[in-house]
């Protein structure tokens, strides 16, 4: 039986700062590598501490990079985006600063490209039906229900 190797409080803080630098990570990532990693909570909490001092972790940081993501390849909207956010403990000020940063304009143009590929996917079907579920796949995306009733209205008139 192969034996656990026991990993010391620096040689985890040097794997966390390589862990961090690789990509932004917010500070529930972090802990569940230190997890991984066996180190107690102790260490833990101070390793953490170390790699916010030295820049390595800011959740703020984290938050903008991870909505922007999120928003620019896979087409989430915020609602979609804030309760993400939500699941991987972040504050409340970080998830709006990193909403902010959506350009609104981009966000209404990704909003009626996806309602007009999903309504043009759709042809052939009855249009109240064609409309909900265009709606659905929005709403499931994350976007704003009074938005997507917007965009919608602008799609069918085309």
């Amino acid at each position: 039986m192969m034996q656990k190797k026991i990993i010391t409080p620096l040689v985890a803080l040097e794997r966390v700062r390589k862990y961090c630098a690789y990509q932004e990570r917010c500070h529930a990532d972090v802990r569940q590598k230190l997890r991984e990693l066996d180190v107690d909570s102790e260490h833990t909490e101070a390793i953490i501490a170390q790699v916010i001092d030295e820049g390595f972790l800011n959740e703020e940081r984290f938050a903008i990079a991870y909505s922007r993501g999120k928003f620019r390849i896979k087409h989430w909207g915020k609602l979609k985006i804030r309760q993400a956010l939500k699941m991987r403990q972040i504050s409340e000020y970080c998830i709006k600063k990193a909403l902010v940063e959506i350009d609104m304009e981009e966000y209404f143009m990704v909003l009626e490209n996806l309602a007009e590929k999903k309504w043009a996917d759709e042809k052939g079907q009855h249009q109240a039906i064609r409309k909900n579920k265009v709606f659905r796949y929005l709403a499931g995306k994350g976007f704003e229900s009074n938005l997507i009733q917007e965009v919608l209205e602008e799609v069918i008139k085309k």
